[in-house]
Parts: C-alpha cells; sequence; structure tokens
C-alpha cells in the first residue's frame, strides 16, 4: 500500500500455536471463539507480521518474528516457520538493504530475526541496520522476572547492545522524518508502537496493545499482558487519535487481516473495516 511518499507492506514470519485461553485473558470462550477459531487443544492460530517501509531512501523493518534460534523445547510448542527472509526477498529486499530495524518490544515473537547464529557466534541478521528499542523494556528483559522471563531470549538484543548497533531509546522519539515511536504501557511496561506518517495520512504498528482484530474491544486484553489496567487505558488513548484520524491499524498477530482502520458502527460498537473496503 501506498501512504503518501511511502511503501508500506506487511512481510510475516509464518504462523504459530497460542493457547486461547491466554490471547484473550478473561474473556469467555464462547464469546471469543466467535472470532477465533480452536484446535481440540484450544490453540488459536496467530499470524507473525513485520512492517517494511519503504521512504524512498531508507529501508525500515518494524519487528523480527520468531526467527530461527528457538530452543528445542519452544520449537515443540510453537514451532519455527522461518518465513521472514524469504518474504522480505519476495518483496524485493535483501537482508543489506534493511537501513533500520525497529523492536516494539523484546519478546521472543517480535524480535527472533534480529540476529542469526553462524559457526557458533550470534551476528545481525541485517548488517548495515541500526537497530532500535526502548531502554526500559531492555532492562526488564535482564531481569529476568519469574513471571515472563520466558519471553526473553537474549541472543536476540544483547550481542547488539555489545557491538553498539542497538540504540536505546527513552520514550517518545522520531526515529526518521515521518517514522515515530510512541510508548503504550500494558502489554510490557515499555512496549512502543511505531507511527508512520506521509501526505496527510497515519498508519501505525500497534503491535500487541491490539494483537487482532478480535481484541479491538477495550477489555479484550491477553493474560500476557503485565498490566491489563494500563493496557486498557493506553487503548483509549490510541483511539483517541486514531478513531477520528482515520488511522490504519498494523496487527501484529491476526494472521488474515494485517491491518484495517478501526471505526464505530452505527451503535458506537467498534468495527474494523479493511482498507479495499473504502
Amino acid at each position: 500500500m501506498t501512504l503518501g511518499d511511502f511503501e508500506l507492506t506487511v512481510v510475516s514470519d509464518g504462523t504459530y500455536p497460542l493457547d486461547g485461553g491466554a490471547f484473550f485473558g478473561v474473556v469467555p470462550k464462547v464469546m471469543w471463539s466467535r472470532k477465533a477459531a480452536a484446535d481440540e487443544r484450544n490453540f488459536i492460530t496467530a499470524g507473525l507480521n513485520s512492517l517494511l517501509i519503504r521512504t524512498g531512501k531508507q529501508n525500515i523493518l518494524v519487528e523480527t518474528g520468531i526467527g530461527n534460534k528457538l530452543p528445542d523445547k519452544m520449537v515443540k510448542v510453537y514451532g519455527q516457520p522461518a518465513k521472514l527472509l524469504e518474504n522480505i526477498q519476495t518483496a524485493g529486499i535483501a537482508a543489506d538493504d534493511i537501513d533500520i530495524v525497529i523492536n516494539t518490544h523484546l519478546h521472543f515473537d517480535h524480535c527472533g530475526w534480529n540476529t542469526v547464529r553462524r559457526e557458533g557466534c550470534v551476528v545481525p541478521t541485517f548488517p548495515k541496520a541500526k537497530y532500535y528499542a526502548q531502554e526500559g523494556e531492555w532492562r526488564h528483559a535482564q531481569e529476568q522476572h519469574i513471571r515472563d522471563a520466558v519471553s526473553y531470549i537474549s541472543d536476540n538484543y544483547n550481542p547488539l547492545i555489545e557491538s553498539g548497533q542497538m540504540q536505546l531509546l527513552r520514550g517518545d522519539q522520531e526515529i526518521v522524518p515521518g517514522i515515530s515511536v510512541r510508548v503504550f504501557p500494558g502489554h510490557t511496561m515499555h512496549m512502543q508502537a511505531v507511527v508512520v506518517t506521509s501526505g496527510g495520512k497515519t498508519a501505525c504498528y500497534i503491535s500487541d496493545l491490539i494483537p487482532t482484530t478480535a481484541h479491538i474491544d477495550l477489555t479484550w486484553v491477553m493474560a500476557f499482558d503485565l498490566s491489563p489496567i494500563d493496557t486498557i487505558d493506553s487503548k483509549m488513548r490510541y483511539y483517541e487519535r486514531a478513531l477520528p484520524e482515520r488511522w490504519l491499524t498494523v496487527f501484529t498477530h491476526d494472521d488474515a487481516v494485517p491491518w484495517a482502520h478501526i471505526e464505530n458502527d452505527d451503535a458506537g460498537k467498534l468495527q474494523v473495516s479493511t482498507p479495499d473496503q473504502r
């Protein structure tokens, strides 16, 4: 899709299974199963959507999926689709062509392709890129808290910190003209969204604040979220801008609808409309 002077392409690292109860938190299955089909194990299929932004001057990749470094124990649960590099190449971009990588947070399913293992060493997948993440997110990852230590794999980011290739941010910041990050706490306390503005139009990679179109309701919050109340407050803050200004929302884990406009229907209930419908 064209957004002003920018070209946006959703590139996928494939799909992976997630427990439906965890994905929808306190929402009863009788409700969420109308929007997401579950298998006999109660697992739903989640997407791994990254966003490639071509500005005309730089190629920017938002999020890098699961990658190919999961330990065997995690592969048994999630699989390891590892489709991102193939799909980036299909979009006409090589790993050497990526100038900037932005991680919304550092969970294993969002930054796995930051690095690869070669000859026993962990090296950048995108050797010429500058990587960005929030400092608070990285510090939390270093704590290895019992609540969410399983979500963090240090080889995805620590080698980049040590080499100076990853820059740690402190709060909202413009990365390049037209592309900025804004912190929306809840899923993690320092998760950032990526806002893209050009030609009077705006798109936002909202990450796990609203992981799929099924999560647009304010109170539909994942059990994975560290602070559900903050998630709801962040959603409200996002909608205050995104709805009246008709932002295009990019969904990180929706395997069927990677982006859409969120709007109110005639009864005031939130709904989505895909760009080709308007």
